[in-house]
């Protein structure tokens, strides 16, 4: 009789051998004892139900209107401000009142309500000394008209402020510093006979670094002859307004520009005939502001009133209009 050593297996020894299974080489596996909490449980499975990381997206900002058009920084505040604001506020900072500068047409623009016709386009530059200084001087005149659109420094316009008929010129001080030479004298005393002829006033916005060196002695004459035209203007009682943007120096200073019936200044001008450095080497000692400014010169009787640029138009044509008996 054979005797069967292969016993079945309980239900006990089931049980031992999958405790077995469970404690023995699964350490650092994903099996848990069967005494694991349920609160052991839910943590160890939060990756399922975790949130699915995403790619941050970072808004961008909105872009002002100074970001987005032309814009011009203040010299004075340094404060951005598109070109359109500053046309709009005729070229004053809205920030700190300071006046930028302005070209020669777009002043007259702003000056003027009405623009009949300019005068003196048939007068040009020569070259009588053949004067090389870095470069040769039509050379330089091409390049100043290359770059402002000017053929000179000195625009002339026949128009009207309101009701009243005048002359307007005004210096472009982009094209070689406003710098006065033979062909500036031409269109000066040109606009000072049509006013003579017409009895209308002549009005002049000057900004100039003084005579133009290129043309020796021929441009230091246009002093005597644009003070010539204006003594003409005085005897027949015809007014002329000088406005004295910034700066003004040298030989327009000398001349012209302080030869007016009335003379009226920006905010902060300067204005003067030799420059401050100069003024302190030559007296040794230092000159301090507001030296050589509008409202100082206002207060030692050089000039007769500083007008900010906002109120000029109606200041100008006030004077004139009394001045005329209008």
């Amino acid at each position: 009789m054979t005797t069967n050593n292969k016993l079945p297996k309980t239900k006990t020894a089931e049980k031992s051998a999958d405790c077995a299974f469970k404690d023995s080489s699964f350490k650092d596996g994903g099996f848990k004892p069967e005494s694991t909490s349920a609160g052991e449980m839910l943590q160890s499975n939060t990756w399922l139900s975790r949130p699915v990381p995403r790619v941050k997206r970072h808004s961008l900002p909105q872009l002002t209107a100074v970001e987005t058009e032309p814009s011009t920084q203040c010299p004075q505040c340094h404060s951005m401000i598109t070109n359109t604001a500053l046309i709009f506020n005729s070229y004053v900072c809205p920030h700190c009142d300071h006046h930028l500068a302005m070209t020669a047409r777009e002043r007259l623009a702003d000056f003027l309500d009405q623009i009949d016709n300019e005068l003196g386009q048939q007068f040009t530059t020569g070259d009588p000394l053949k004067f090389v200084d870095s470069k040769p001087y039509p050379h330089r005149m091409l390049q100043m008209q290359d770059k402002t659109g000017e053929s000179e420094a000195l625009i002339v316009f026949k128009g009207k402020l309101r009701d009243l008929t005048m002359v307007a010129c005004a210096f472009d001080f982009r094209f070689m510093g406003g710098s006065m030479g033979s062909v500036v004298g031409d269109r000066f005393v040109e606009a000072a006979e049509l006013a003579l002829e017409h009895k209308i006033p002549l009005v002049c916005f000057a900004a100039s670094g003084g005579a133009r060196m290129q043309e020796g002695v021929l441009s230091l004459m246009q002093m005597a002859r644009t003070g010539a035209a204006i003594e003409r203007l005085r005897l027949a009682g015809v007014p002329y307004m000088v406005v004295l943007t910034n700066p003004v120096y040298g030989g327009v200073t000398a001349s012209l520009a302080m030869l007016g019936d009335i003379h009226i200044a920006e905010p902060k001008a300067m204005i003067g005939f030799a420059g401050k450095r100069v003024i302190e080497q030559t007296v040794r000692e230092t000159l301090e502001e507001p030296f050589q400014r509008a409202e100082y010169l206002l207060e030692h009787g050089v000039i007769d009133q500083v007008v900010h640029r906002h109120q000029l138009n109606d200041t100008v044509y006030r004077l004139l209009a009394k001045l005329m008996h209008i």
